[in-house]
């Protein structure tokens, strides 16, 4: 696994950003990152309030809060519903805000990363917009609609505001996308395992290891692997060779059953997660 180790390139940065701090304390313990995503509002805002500090103490290094959207190409059908009954309540921009500023509040000390659309942040200003981010404890921003190669106005703006700009890279990125995207220090590099939307998987493709050399060829940031993450045996094989492992998918299906069974989709959430934990670190 690739390693941010103190005095390297990125380190003196690490002690200004918690998702640096997160991730460089689990990797030194020679252990993958687990980054969890939730959608804010699904299945409603107190849900979203409840889980953040219950994933924190079930094992997760970071979570990516999730800004519903009504046109979630990137998702896959778990997330679209979640999307779909956020909206459906009323969940915005300034809700996922509040979230976050409730957590600092209640003394939540772990990482947060947003994950968002383009049109939602841009009409509310790019400049401005990651400033308020960063004011409401947000320590990172993924936007899974803004290339890599097209993403320098993003960057700037998140970095004049204290956040790392997370990239995406795929099994197809380009060699030119690679390097730009490794030329960046600081938070980590999220690469997509397949070609698609997101969705848990019964099996992960063999072109994860390729991704995960090409990028590495080039950066010494923490690399991440999502989309497709179905449970704890898959999070298992994929900690041998990713710095962080990303479930969202899996972990909102189960809140969905929970839910419809009457059960406590925190509690749900909790379980899953630790158990995604201890597999990881089995391994």
């Amino acid at each position: 696994m690739n390693r941010l180790a103190a005095g390297a390139p990125g380190a003196a940065a690490a002690a200004a950003n918690r998702l640096d701090q997160a991730l460089a304390a689990r990797l030194g313990r020679g252990q993958a990152a687990l980054l969890i995503y939730i959608t804010a509002g699904f299945p409603d805002l107190d849900v979203t309030r409840r889980l953040i500090p219950e994933l924190f103490a079930a094992g997760a290094d970071v979570i990516e809060l999730g800004l519903p959207f009504s046109d979630p190409l990137a998702d896959g059908p778990t997330i679209q519903r979640a999307s779909h009954l956020a909206l459906q309540r009323g969940v915005r921009v300034a809700d996922v805000l509040d979230v976050a500023r409730d957590a600092r509040r209640r003394g939540v000390d772990g990482a947060l990363v947003l994950m968002s659309y383009a049109n939602p942040l841009l009409a509310r200003g790019l400049l401005q917009e990651p400033r308020r981010l960063a004011e409401a404890g947000f320590d990172g921003l993924i936007v899974p609609d803004v290339p890599s190669l097209e993403s320098a106005s993003w960057e700037a703006a998140c970095a004049s505001a204290g956040l790392h700009w997370i990239p995406f890279l795929t099994p197809t990125s380009p060699e030119e996308q690679v390097r730009r995207v490794g030329a960046v220090e600081g938070g980590f590099i999220y690469c997509v395992s397949v070609t698609g939307v997101t969705g848990a998987r019964s099996r992960l493709p063999e072109t994860v290891a390729d991704l995960l050399g090409r990028v590495r060829a080039h950066s010494r940031r923490p690399v991440a692997v999502g989309f497709g993450v179905s449970g704890p045996e898959a999070a298992r094989e994929l900690a041998r060779h990713a710095d962080g492992v990303i479930v969202g998918s899996a972990l909102l299906d189960r809140m969905e059953a929970a839910a419809g069974a009457g059960l406590d989709p925190v509690a749900a959430a909790a379980e899953f997660t630790a158990a995604v934990r201890k597999a990881m670190d089995d391994r």
